[in-house]
């Protein structure tokens, strides 16, 4: 096993790091658990054989859940666990659910470092979380791994990891609060209504090939912290590499990829994915987005399906249909990538807005206007200020009734290139007129292949990405996030996350207004998959010391308004504002479907009444989180409303 060493850069009001990850020596560890099979103790997985298990007891059968502890005997600044199952050709007692804990004392636990589900194979599971010091190191498996139905646990070998040289660090600029393992390398996320996450890889669930026609599936649940998985094979798509929206129901609407003409659409009312209608034209690593009249606009993508020419289409959900637009012309938002088409016409920056209009913020330096009716068009809208080409950058609408994006990040050429720490504020106003762009102040650290999440303050979120762009690799990786201040333009450093996250990883905001960061990888044997995801807290939900603020509540709204329509809402004391956070999808620092709509209130006390924008091209009908904010800035846990038309 490789442990790769990470120097961190200095940064204000937080100590440098070194992450630098050792399994500590297992000399005098002790390990009990909660049951095992004579022959079969507990100290079999610490006793540096592999040809050794512990097994919880099977005659009789001491069914799940089960638990094996190991004394370190000091303590120690832990930051991972890993698994190993049994060697000896026997799938029986793989753990599947699990979580992980660590304890000064052996008695009181706390919130778990890590949860999830390990995928059904014999090799070992690593799990990386921020260091905590601990003396013992509890694994309690939940399930077998999927496949299998025994009530049995096993484990050839389990060793602790420690970083050297962690301090703890203050509460005031966010904490990361655990690891969550995923049977997958997630390449590509979509919320769903119920507060779940959707995820996927590709034909496999480590690396990625052609026209497959099989992905590689799992949904995860924040609030039992479950892990699910499931391979799709119904509809012959391999959904690697694709475009991602959500239409006005809700339902996530992918296209091309690997299987460069399909289109499949996952239905959460039925958990199902569904076979829809083939493009017109082949595609991989193009982006889409819905437009204001529910239609779904795709242009680019000439990683798969042939190069050049990918002009614009248009998806009508309703009719299971797709039309080219023909005058919706690729050309003017190619940048000058040193690799041709085949990567200047990737990931578009697109903005489903007023009037079925689709503004293209980027990555090209040249923005523009699409018409998506009849036969479409292209207008130019400018240059996006002083920037150059910022491929694999971000946009973020963080505010739809203003018409205001932030970009951020990128580089000139897809791989191989240096990326830049600049920012833009871009405002938007009528559909073909000129967009206002104003460079703000620059990140402290350069990313591409980064994430940025809009929260429902109106700040915006960036993690991951790496200052030198280069797929499949983890150097350069700047895990220090930051936070962007509107009101400012001043960005503020944060608690630097475990695992580097750069290229086909994932970012969206949860209903909790915490964010799930995670994948990167999807390479086979590269050494730079991630099988996981962390939850950052962020700093509007800590008090100075660590602790949790105390939080808004929603207690009434309806589920579902209009456009243009008042929204009553009753909360459980007196809040300053509300906003709406459209659910997200992300794959490929992609993410078209959030935005936020800001919402003033009228009433005071515990009853309020706000007004959703009367455009659907601001407030984008279909599924949002909405917030409630209290004077000092804190949001509630969302509610999720459906804005129809």
């Amino acid at each position: 096993m490789v442990f790769l060493r990470y120097t961190f850069v200095s940064f204000l009001l937080i100590d440098t790091i070194i992450g630098a990850y050792f399994p500590i020596n297992r000399q005098g560890w002790t390990a009990t658990a909660d049951s095992f099979q004579d022959g079969n103790e507990p100290s079999k997985a610490i006793d540096g054989n592999a040809n050794t298990f512990w097994h919880s007891r099977y005659n009789p059968d001491d069914p799940l859940p089960n638990s094996i502890t190991i004394d370190m005997k000091q303590s120690f600044s832990v930051n991972g666990v890993s698994y190993q199952p049994r060697q000896d050709g026997s799938g029986n007692g793989r753990i599947g659910q699990h979580r992980i804990e660590l304890s000064a004392d052996g008695q009181s636990w706390g919130q778990p470092v890590a949860i999830g589900t390990y995928v059904n194979d014999a090799t070992t599971k690593r799990t990386t979380f921020i260091a905590r010091s601990a003396r013992y190191v509890r694994i309690t498996a939940l399930s077998e791994a999927q496949g299998a139905n025994n009530p049995w646990t096993s484990a050839a070998e389990i060793n602790v990891f420690t970083e050297a040289n962690y301090r703890s660090r203050s509460g005031w600029s966010g904490i990361w609060l655990n690891t969550v393992d995923i049977p997958i390398v997630p390449a590509a996320a979509a919320n769903l209504p119920n507060g779940k996450v959707l995820l996927w890889s590709a034909y496999r669930i480590d690396d990625f090939g052609g026209g497959t026609g099989q992905t590689q599936t799992a949904v995860y649940d924040p609030t039992t912290g479950e892990v699910t998985q499931r391979l799709v094979t119904n509809n012959q798509h391999d959904m690697f590499c694709p475009g991602i929206s959500m239409d006005f129901n809700g339902r996530i609407v992918v296209t091309g990829g690997n299987d460069e003409q399909k289109t499949t659409i996952y239905d959460p009312t039925s958990d199902q994915w569904v076979a829809g209608a083939d493009m017109k034209i082949s595609r991989g690593y193009q982006s889409t987005t819905t437009t204001s009249n529910g239609r779904v606009f795709n242009i680019g993508g000439s990683w798969s399906g042939g190069e050049g020419g990918k002009n614009g289409e248009i998806y009508d959900p309703s009719a299971n249909q797709w039309s080219l637009v023909q005058n919706a012309l690729v050309s003017p938002m190619l940048t000058n990538d040193r690799a041709g088409v085949y990567r200047s016409d990737n990931h578009a920056w697109l903005f489903g807005w007023k009037g079925q209009s689709v503004f293209q913020a980027g990555p090209s330096k040249a923005m523009n206007w699409y018409t998506t009716t009849g036969t479409g068009g292209v207008q130019g809208a400018g240059l996006r200020s002083t920037s150059q080409d910022a491929m694999n950058g971000n946009a973020v609408m963080y505010d739809a009734v203003a018409g205001r994006i932030l970009t951020v990040g990128g580089a000139q050429h897809y791989q191989a290139a240096q990326a830049t720490a600049d920012a833009y504020n871009i405002t938007i106003g009528n559909p073909g007129t000129t967009p206002q762009v104003a460079k703000t102040a620059s990140m402290s650290f350069a990313r591409g292949f980064a994430n940025a999440v809009v929260l429902p303050d109106g700040t915006t979120f960036v993690a991951g990405g790496q200052s030198w762009v280069e797929p499949f690799t983890d150097t350069t990786a700047a895990l220090v996030p930051e936070l962007w201040n509107p009101a400012t333009g001043a960005w503020t450093q944060l608690n630097p996350m475990a695992i580097p996250r750069t290229y086909h990883s994932i970012a969206l905001l949860l209903p909790d207004a915490t964010v799930l960061v995670g994948g990167g990888g999807l390479c086979g044997g590269c050494g730079t998959n991630h099988w996981d995801a962390e939850t950052f807290v962020p700093p509007y939900l800590l008090n100075a010391d660590g602790s949790r603020k105390a939080r808004p509540v929603i207690q009434t709204v309806a589920q579902t308004v209009r456009l243009g329509a008042s929204l009553a809402i009753t909360t459980g004391g007196q809040v300053r504002s509300f906003s709406l956070v459209r659910l997200g999808t992300a794959t490929h620092t992609v993410n078209t479907d959030q935005r936020r709509v800001p919402l003033t209130p009228s009433g005071s006390g515990t009853s309020y009444t706000v007004t959703i924008p009367s455009d659907a091209g601001v407030a984008l009908p279909g599924y949002w989180f909405l917030f409630a904010i209290d004077n000092n800035g804190t949001p509630s846990i969302a509610k999720t409303i459906k804005v129809t038309t």
